[in-house]
């Protein structure tokens, strides 16, 4: 798994279901950087402190694509919380020498979806 992006990507999530911190710590770089909507470039203490604690939340995570080019990770998958809630993210990973340097992530949506099948919902009306 050493140089293999996308295992690497994929043990990162399964740490947060398994709710192992240290298999995360040594995935991660010391010099990476996490991005979100709500986040800008936070560093590892920081990314430790604020998005760790989800770990207790997540029961499953569902890979529905996983793509490896070079050092980066596009990975969408699909969140289940213990109280049944779940969520639909993209992410994309940087990749390397076998240590993850850099996340964005870009949210999506609940699940169930908020629109109908073939339908959608008007701004504002999102839950």
């Amino acid at each position: 798994m050493a140089d293999d992006v996308s295992e690497i990507a994929r043990a990162s999530y399964q740490a947060y279901v398994d709710k192992d911190r240290a298999a995360l710590e040594a995935l991660i770089a010391e010099d990476f950087h996490f991005s979100s909507p709500l986040d800008n470039r936070l560093d590892r203490e920081t990314y430790f402190e604020r998005c760790w604690p989800n770990s207790e939340r997540i029961r499953a995570c569902t890979f529905k694509h996983v793509i490896a080019i070079g050092e980066t990770a596009f990975v969408t998958y699909e969140g289940e919380a213990f109280n049944g809630k779940g969520f639909r993210n993209t992410e994309i990973l940087t990749i390397r020498g076998g240590k993850i340097v850099e996340v964005e992530v870009y949210f999506g949506w609940s699940l169930p979806h908020s629109a109908p099948d073939g339908g959608f919902v008007e701004s504002g009306e999102v839950s």
